[in-house]
């Protein structure tokens, strides 16, 4: 049963940096309080400045802070707190987290833990979707040795992807092209997602050759009620790690559109899904279908893309939906506008293979105006701590249509002036000015294979 029935008052944001920031603001919207735990290393953040409270849950390494549930509870019920937001990454897509929550009284925002349970794993996942009848990738359940995955190759060919089945961002991923990659890329894949989500269990996709990574944002409440609020499309990445997202997705026929926002759906109805969800799918350009590749049970980095085309408030959605409350809008009161595109400026050098940049901001002065939207925790003297994450900051900008949106986030990465570290700042501005962002010809695998290729250095555009 949900943890339903009584109000929040207080929340406490079991998460750091921007959308611990986002969560806050979110709560103070709604008249609620906000506590945010923090370490060592993150006392003088902006979430920490602007919550009502901040507590710190241990030493700067995520492992003895961040990553410890005893803590973080001990921590919220020690401050009064009815409830717990965990954001992303981290604890929030950990069963036993939200269960832990539960046992202690404490509401957890965010879906139950039979559905993380269901949806995180992605083995588990790819089989739901497959008893609904939802387009998943060719492939094949657990592969425990790489004698598996050769015997694949065989039998499907190559190239095929091994993927970790507890997690995601990249971590546990290999590309297998032939048969004498399968050992190496089996003992490394299996032991990166040992380490990564103490789970080394992986599986076979066909690898797509030309794909766009496309994802619909979903909510659903405790009273049956699942809506979707359009798509976003992240096929600007690096290693499988998202940089540029946009929305709606310039690539899909609106009656694509319509299927894979309904597949989603019922995907999210099936799992009896509560809060904000986002159900992944790939693209492949050359046959022009879409497949299911996994769902985050959770808030994404990316949300602000769909808050600027829908005008909704995703994190206040949720902590309604975790109150008890029923949606407070229906399918038909959601319209899409315009366009929308956000930079994921991370503290790196790009030049130097994205090598990470942490120090402190000598300057920090970011664009505003209309449309220009910036979540950050930073601020002009703050130093960046080398133990997280390297992004920064997220940086979105809204148009009327997509060569505007262009056009407004070159202006604004230019306005943006930070000095002190390294930024991606110079890699956007490339991105943006390449003709084939610009004419809509990008592919998951475009960063590496065209834009950062040896023989297309140069300086970028300004």
């Amino acid at each position: 049963m949900p943890d339903v029935g009584r109000p929040i008052r207080r929340v406490f944001v079991a998460n750091r940096g921007e959308i611990a920031v986002r969560i806050v603001e979110a709560c103070h919207r709604l008249g609620i309080e906000a506590v945010v735990g923090v370490s060592d290393a993150d006392r003088d953040t902006l979430a920490a400045l602007r919550a009502d409270r901040a507590v710190c849950i241990g030493p700067a390494r995520a492992t003895d802070s961040y990553l410890r549930k005893e803590a973080i509870v001990a921590a919220a019920l020690g401050t009064g707190c009815d409830a717990v937001h965990p954001g992303y990454g981290f604890l929030s897509e950990r069963a036993a987290f939200r269960r832990y929550c539960a046992e202690h009284g404490l509401v957890f925002v965010g879906p139950s833990a039979q559905a993380i349970s269901e949806l995180g794993d992605k083995l588990r996942a790819r089989r739901i979707a497959e008893s609904l009848g939802v387009p998943t990738v060719p492939g094949s359940d657990h592969v425990e040795w790489a004698a598996d995955a050769r015997r694949f190759g065989e039998r499907e060919g190559y190239p095929f992807l091994l993927k970790a089945s507890a997690g995601g961002g990249g971590r546990g991923m290999r590309i297998v092209r032939d048969a004498a990659e399968v050992d190496a890329a089996h003992a490394g894949a299996s032991a990166e997602a040992a380490a990564a989500f103490g789970d080394p269990t992986l599986y076979i996709e066909r690898y797509i050759e030309r794909a766009r990574h496309v994802e619909v944002q979903v909510l659903g409440d405790s009273f049956g009620n699942v809506v979707h609020l359009g798509e976003r499309d992240c096929s600007t990445q690096r290693r499988h790690q998202k940089l540029l997202e946009e929305g709606p997705s310039p690539i899909l026929a609106e009656s694509v559109r319509r299927q894979m926002a309904a597949e989603a759906v019922k995907l999210a109805r099936h799992v009896g899904y509560e809060g904000a969800g986002t159900v992944e799918f790939i693209v492949d350009l050359d046959t022009k279908s879409f497949y299911f590749l996994e769902m985050n049970t959770r808030i994404q980095v990316e949300h602000p893309v769909t808050e600027m085309i829908t005008g909704r408030d995703l994190v206040a959605e949720m902590i309604r939906i975790a109150a008890g409350e029923p949606l407070s809008f229906s399918q038909d009161d959601v319209s899409i506008r315009g366009h929308s595109i956000e930079c994921r400026i991370n503290a790196e050098d790009f030049r130097a293979g994205f090598r990470p940049s942490p120090g402190q901001l000598r300057a920090w002065s970011p664009p505003s105006g209309p449309g220009i939207r910036l979540d950050s925790h930073c601020y002009a003297g703050y130093r960046i701590p080398p133990f997280y994450d390297s992004m920064i900051g997220k940086l979105l900008v809204h148009a009327d249509d997509r060569a505007q949106a262009i056009e407004k986030m070159r202006d604004a990465l230019e306005a943006f002036v930070i000095e002190g570290i390294e930024t991606t700042i110079p890699f956007h501005r490339k991105v943006l000015s390449h003709p084939d962002f610009r004419e809509n010809r990008v592919t998951t695998r475009w960063v590496e294979n065209v834009l950062m290729h040896p023989a297309n250095q140069g300086p970028e555009s300004p």
